[in-house]
Formats: structure tokens, C-alpha cells, sequence
């Protein structure tokens, strides 16, 4: 019986080591691809070794696509326009809208560099740099939030809109055995283009975020790409009402830093929620620009006060503060930062209002 088991065992090795094989020459043949083209923009040719997906040939090349997901397909950001893409595949599907389709998106994640391809990239995605930095402080500001200031080395100044993120880049841990990005908005006022402040929120076995708030210290160097995005303010006199949640904080801040410095009037209200007063962080900041501002409001709300927290503020969701608190939206734009769940229910209560979404803005997180 135990000779029987142990020559299935045996068996079971020897197969498992043949598959290993077969797919090791499979990939070294089947899916060797040799050299191919990429025509940039109808004019700028690019010779690459095919194989990887579009998004990691062109990080391969220096053109950062931005990614919030790490090429999973599940934040959107990385559409990109091919002239003859093929395809979507079902994975892609939910970010393209009809008309995108038919004008040859794709996401360049989901796209596998096989051969020569024709695409067509933004050129203020062309203009993104890469940076070399080093971990100047980090603090705690949560139980699950850390604050972390990046000094740039190489080059030493980035130019930025408040708004906007850039992409950090996690080394191979135990977690990854690749170099992988993730997108994190800038919480620091571009005035100060020598350091990049972020916010980030661990999220257990997350790649990026365990490796943050597990493993980063001050002084290590950390690789940055950006800046990026659209997200940021626009022209107007009307009210800003500005919504946000946990670390979506970030981009908020940063708006209100370069408001407060360049002494812009706007009536401005903040709205933040959190679930408990343990969750709430850069309240004394806030405060102090108030104090700044005469026409800024933060407004705090908790959404599961405990019962020590001693909270007198605003409770409940933040849609809810929002829809007890806006009741007037002509003139008004609003600025939304968290979780999709969280923007679509702000969009639909603002809608609900008579704001039109040309009036609303977002930068929602995967």
C-alpha cells in the first residue's frame, strides 16, 4: 500500500515537471514575438521586444501610462486610442463606452504587445517624468493612514496642479516579485516643487500599501512617475463645495493650501466623512485654515460615532450632511475624492439638487 502511494506521488512529481517544462518552451517559443514597432502619434516609431502587455512596454520605454490597479483591469485609467485595436476583451468592457470603442480604445493593460502597432497617446502623458526621491518623514495620522513626504533628488523640482497624483513605484518584496505602480494623489501645495506629500491607507495585503506602511522607512529612495490627471480646480466665482472621504483627503488639501496661498475668495465648504473620530485626521489643519480663510467651512462627519468619542459634529453618511446642508447649487461646483460608491451617491444626491454633472468633478479611487 505505501509502495502504491509513494510511485503516485512519484508520478504526480514527474507530471507536474513536465507541464513546468512544456510551459517554459511554450513561452520561450509560442510567445516570443521578437522585435515590433510602436508608431506614436503617426510619427514617432518605437522598437520593443514583444510579449509584455502595452501598458509595461511603455514603462518599459519611459511613456507612463497611468494605473491605479497595477494592470488588472479594474480602474479605467490606462485607455488608449490604437488604430486598428481589436477587440476589448470582457475585462475592458465596463470602462469603454460605445463610442470610445468605435474610435479604437483599448486598455493598454489588456493589450499584448504581438506585433506592430499603431496608437495614439495624449501628449501631456509624453511630457511625464520620472523621478528619483528619497523618504524624507513619515508620520501616522490613523490607525491606517500615513503621511509621507517624498524629497526629489533626480530631478529636483516637479511642476504640478493641485489635483493631480503621480505613480510610485513598489520594488520586488515578498508580495511581488516585479516592480509594480500605484497611483496616489499629491496632498502637498505645488509651491514646495522639491518635496511631494502623500496620504495612503493601508489596505491589508495590498502590494503597495503593505509595503508602505510595513516596510518603507525614512531615508529609503522611492521611484516616482507624474504628474497626472485631470482632477483640479476650475475657473469660477461661484460656492466650491468639496466632498470627500479617508484618504481622499489628499487632493482636497492640496487645493485648499494653493487657495489659501494665492488668497483665492471662493465661498469654499468642505465636507469629510469617516466612520469614528479614531478615522479623522488633520482636523487641527483644517481648523487653522479656517482661520486663513474667512470663506472656507470644514465641515467633519462621523458615520458610526463610538461611544467614547465624545462627537458633537455632523453624523451619518456624508451624502446624508450634504443633502441636509446644500440646498442652494446655482453657481456652484462640486469636487469630489473617495470610493466609487461613495462619488456615485454624492453625483446622484448633487443631481438630485438640480446641480448638473458639468458642474461636478471627480477623481474616484479603484
Amino acid at each position: 500500500m505505501l509502495e502504491a502511494f509513494l510511485i503516485s506521488v512519484l508520478a504526480l512529481c514527474v507530471a507536474n515537471t513536465l507541464l513546468a517544462v512544456l510551459v517554459v518552451m511554450a513561452d520561450a517559443t509560442i510567445g516570443n514575438y521578437g522585435r515590433v514597432t510602436l508608431t506614436v502619434n503617426g510619427s514617432r516609431k518605437i522598437e520593443v521586444a514583444g510579449g509584455q502587455s502595452l501598458l509595461a512596454t511603455l514603462k518599459d520605454e519611459g511613456i507612463f501610462v497611468p494605473s491605479a490597479c497595477g494592470g488588472r483591469s479594474t480602474c479605467g485609467l490606462c485607455k488608449l486610442r490604437l488604430a486598428e485595436g481589436g477587440e476589448p476583451l470582457p475585462t475592458e468592457l465596463p470602462w469603454l463606452t460605445p463610442e470610445e470603442r468605435k474610435q479604437g480604445a483599448r486598455l493598454a493593460c489588456q493589450v499584448k504587445v504581438k506585433g506592430d502597432l499603431a496608437l495614439f497617446i495624449p501628449e501631456s502623458l509624453l511630457s511625464v517624468t520620472q523621478f528619483q526621491t528619497e523618504v524624507a518623514a513619515m508620520r501616522d495620522l490613523t490607525h491606517d493612514i500615513k503621511e509621507i513626504k517624498l524629497k526629489l533628488l533626480e530631478p529636483l523640482s516637479i511642476a504640478f496642479v493641485p489635483g493631480q497624483f503621480i505613480q510610485l513605484e513598489v520594488p520586488p518584496y515578498a508580495l511581488t516579485s516585479e516592480p509594480i505602480y500605484r497611483a496616489y494623489s499629491v496632498s502637498s501645495d505645488p509651491i514646495d516643487a522639491g518635496m511631494v506629500e502623500l496620504e495612503i491607507r493601508y489596505v491589508p495585503n495590498g502590494i503597495c500599501t503593505t509595503y508602505v506602511h510595513k516596510h518603507l522607512k525614512v531615508g529609503d529612495r522611492v521611484v516616482i512617475n507624474g504628474p497626472h490627471g485631470e482632477f483640479r480646480l476650475h475657473e469660477g466665482d461661484g460656492e466650491i463645495i468639496l466632498i470627500a472621504g479617508g484618504s481622499g483627503m489628499a487632493p482636497m488639501k492640496a487645493i485648499l493650501l494653493a487657495m489659501a496661498r494665492t488668497g483665492n475668495p471662493r465661498p469654499t465648504r468642505y465636507f469629510f466623512g469617516v466612520r469614528s473620530r479614531r478615522d479623522l485626521f488633520l482636523a487641527e489643519e483644517m481648523g487653522e485654515l479656517e482661520r486663513r480663510m474667512p470663506n472656507f467651512k470644514f465641515i467633519p462627519a462621523l458615520s458610526a460615532p463610538q461611544p467614547g468619542d465624545n462627537w458633537t459634529g455632523e453624523t451619518g453618511l456624508i451624502t446624508e450632511v450634504v443633502a441636509r446642508q446644500v440646498t442652494e447649487v446655482e453657481g456652484r461646483q462640486a469636487y469630489l475624492c473617495g470610493s466609487p460608491l461613495m462619488i456615485d451617491a454624492c453625483i446622484n444626491v448633487l443631481r438630485a439638487k438640480g446641480l448638473p454633472e458639468s458642474r461636478i468633478f471627480f477623481d474616484k479611487f479603484s
